[in-house]
């Protein structure tokens, strides 16, 4: 029986790269191709068939940034599947980015250069607007969209005899600092893309501990800087050309630059192949390149304690009770 898995933002980027490694590893997969833009998501349809004829590729639309748009698509998938083996919870924006220059070109000349191009800390801020839903749209595309996916489709991924697995696509850049409980949305500050990544790993926590019992894992990855879409919208891509030299040489003292989206995909497509009842919940798992431009896996103990994890996922739960009723009222 072909296993299935469900990609979103899979038209593009990480998910796309994603996409093309898994069919290399197991090409008798059902991918289901999760997107916004369904002639996107049709043309890479095609191209991985046409690579790969023995798949069987799918598409479903979704915008995780409209909670009508989640639940439609929770809807279909329901009817055409009955379960899902695996759910890479992908899809993301950092919307404007601004880059802080005087805090680059300080940190340039510190002991802190190799973790501050690591994980870009102090370098970014975006501006953030609030959604049709009345959310903000960096939370809701990048966590709570994602966390109303998953609860819609329980039903495909809680079996306790055979596990499903959820890999969240996290980053090196999410900060315990930029979280609060009470601003979990980030409404009040300047970086609600590493609040929202320190949220994804939050709620990866929560969700092993009230879903391991069902069969249901989850695991929390970075995928380094690679060149996508999202990383353009930092700087240019012609400005990423003139770094790339000293980036290359960077990468001989930090890991983190894997500059190509397949580079990046590389502790997703090692995940694939683990036991999820072997994985320690508390360990991010990040794709690496070394200076020679080898991939490997290394990780990371995540920076949050339980008893916050499970405050976050009640308070979603509440927020989840909210939009519920205030759907049904519309």
């Amino acid at each position: 029986m072909r296993k299935v898995v469900l990609i979103t933002g899979a038209s593009s980027g990480i998910g796309l790269a994603l996409c093309k490694r898994l069919l290399l590893e197991d090409d008798e997969l059902h991918l289901c191709l999760a997107c916004r833009n369904m002639s996107k998501a049709e043309a890479v349809r095609a191209a991985l068939l046409a690579s790969h004829p023995t798949a069987e590729v799918t598409v479903v639309q979704v915008d995780v940034s409209n909670l009508q748009s989640v639940f439609q698509a929770s809807k279909e998938l329901k009817q055409r599947f009955q379960r899902l083996d695996y759910i890479y919870l992908n899809a993301g924006i950092m919307p404007n980015p601004h880059l802080n220059i005087k805090a680059l070109f300080s940190g340039l000349f510190s002991r802190n250069v190799i973790h501050m191009f690591s994980t870009a800390e102090g370098l970014l801020t975006q501006d953030d607007k609030i959604t049709a839903d009345g959310l903000q749209e960096v939370f809701e595309t990048n966590v709570f969209g994602h966390f109303i996916l998953i609860r819609e489709l329980e039903p495909l991924v809680c079996h306790s005899d055979n596990p499903s697995q959820l890999i969240w696509t996290s980053s090196r850049n999410a900060r315990k600092s930029n979280f609060s409980l009470e601003d979990f949305q980030h409404s009040k500050g300047k970086e609600p893309y590493s609040s929202s990544k320190y949220a994804t790993d939050l709620l990866s926590v929560a969700l092993n501990r009230n879903f391991n019992q069902r069969g249901l894992y989850s695991s929390v990855v970075c995928p380094g800087t690679a060149l996508t879409n999202l990383t353009y919208g930092v700087v240019s891509p012609f400005i990423w050309m003139l770094f790339m030299p000293a980036i290359l040489l960077i990468r001989f003292f930090a890991n983190a630059f894997t500059l190509t989206p397949y580079n990046g995909t590389e502790a997703l497509v090692w995940l694939f192949h683990q036991k999820p009842e072997s994985l320690n919940p508390l360990i991010k798992y990040l794709s690496a390149t070394t200076g020679f431009g080898r991939n490997y896996i290394t990780t990371q103990k995540m920076d949050l304690d339980e008893d916050t994890a499970e405050k976050f996922y009640q308070k979603l739960l509440e927020l989840e009770k909210h939009v519920r009723v205030t759907i049904q009222k519309t």
